[in-house]
């Protein structure tokens, strides 16, 4: 800091130093504001050309890519720079060139969103899924086993039932001379072998169908286990096994029973099992409201921060502007201390001006210069206020003015001293 640098400050005080860091660090957002906006573009980019290039080449995808973020930013610039009273039809033009573009940037970008945030729920979906299968099938597995057994029992009953009439002698088929003869003759021994053959059968039945309870449990165990597996892979295998030796039992049991097979459902593979999301048009049918909103968010800062890049100009002012603006805002007549207790002032001209003619070009300069830097708000069409940062810098400018006076008082004194 060279030494007028430092004269001015200890001349205007602290206020003048809080300005100048002030008005620094704004302007050292606004440049930052640059590769934020790059930042972001590049991130909407991303997830734009990822959804995309699953519909059409690569290649092609990233060039329009390219272009897509292009027009957004620069679309964003201009409309920040166009007043649509004064050129509609640019304005317009502009606006839907820039829709156009977001809504292509958002609705690509949807697709990755979608996989992100979707991921855990299509894996649950998928393991619902499979369970249900797994479930409809094990109860139809249920039901013929119920069926079978109930079948099953109902004969080993009534060979039981047979065989003791014939050992009474009073099974319906015994001829009239040997009723009511009781032990174990030819016709006992002959539905007595029909008995022992039905009880044999059951009991193989029983055990295979204990067979098949298990693999039922082990089914379960399996599918229950896939959830919390760390090694999903194996567990996976693990749980298609079981089901496929399950499946296998009750095709025998049933073919052998004459029992109509059930419709066994046809499981996911590993790969299928884990595989990531492809975009697709039905992502819209299962719309996801988050994955919407943080692909709109990614856009919406990127026309916001390049839409102020261009509205607001960044850095403070010069010493050469600083004069500029004190002696223009100096002709300005009409001052007053407003409801928010700043201070305004009318840029109209007044009624003796508009008499005379008065050219007011250069204070309107200063006006539009300082509204633009963000050291005069303005209020309606007539008025405008200070900023917080512009008294600093006008006191600053009156303290060296107060003390250009002094100095040239001082220095008449003298004169008249000597003489």
């Amino acid at each position: 800091m060279n030494e007028p640098q430092i004269i001015k400050i200890k001349a205007a005080g602290v206020g003048y130093l809080i300005n100048r860091i002030q008005t620094l660090f704004v302007g050292m957002l606004r440049v930052w504001t640059i590769p934020i906006v790059l930042m972001l573009s590049v991130a909407s980019g991303f997830t734009t050309y990822y959804g995309m290039s699953h519909f059409i080449i690569p290649w092609i995808a990233l060039v329009i890519t390219v272009a897509i973020q292009s027009i957004v930013v620069i679309c964003s610039l201009e409309i920040a720079s166009i007043h649509w009273q004064a050129n509609r039809m640019r304005y317009f033009s502009v606006l839907c060139s820039l829709l156009i573009a977001l809504t292509a940037s958002v609705s690509f970008s949807y697709f990755k969103f979608y996989e992100i945030s979707e991921q855990g729920t299509i894996h649950i979906d998928r393991l619902n899924h499979l369970r249900q299968d797994i479930k409809a099938y094990v109860d139809k597995a249920l039901v013929i086993k119920s069926r079978v057994l109930t079948q099953q029992r109902v004969e080993l009953e009534k060979a039981s039932k047979e065989v003791t009439q014939a050992y009474f002698g009073t099974h319906p088929e015994i001829v009239a001379g040997y009723r009511n003869q009781v032990g174990e003759g030819p016709f006992w021994k002959r539905y007595n072998d029909i008995y022992q053959t039905k009880k044999q059968t059951m009991e193989q039945l029983e055990q295979d169908f204990s067979a098949l309870d298990r693999s039922v449990q082990l089914v379960q165990a399996n599918l229950s286990q896939l959830d919390v597996a760390d090694n999903v892979q194996d567990s996976y295998y693990a749980l298609l096994t079981s089901f496929q030796t399950m499946q296998l039992q009750l095709n025998q049991l049933s073919s052998q029973f004459s029992q109509s097979l059930p419709d066994a459902p046809l499981l996911l593979t590993y790969k299928q099992f884990i595989a990531d999301v492809k975009p697709s048009s039905a992502m819209w049918d299962n719309f996801s409201l988050f994955a919407f909103t943080c692909a709109a968010m990614v856009d919406f800062f990127t026309v916001l921060l390049s839409y102020r890049l261009e509205f607001t100009a960044p850095g403070p002012l010069t010493a050469d502007e600083e004069d500029l603006v004190f002696e223009c805002l100096r002709q300005f007549t009409e001052f007053r201390i407003n409801d928010n207790d700043e201070l305004e002032m009318i840029i109209e001209k007044t009624e003796l001006e508009k008499a005379q003619r008065y050219s007011d070009w250069s204070r309107m300069f200063a006006v539009g210069l300082l509204l633009n830097r963000g050291f005069l708000r303005k209020i309606d069409q007539r008025t405008v206020e200070f900023a917080p940062n512009l008294y600093p810098l006008i006191a600053a400018k009156m303290g060296d003015k107060i003390n250009v006076l002094r100095a040239q008082a001082k220095a008449a004194k003298q004169d008249n001293n000597h003489e």
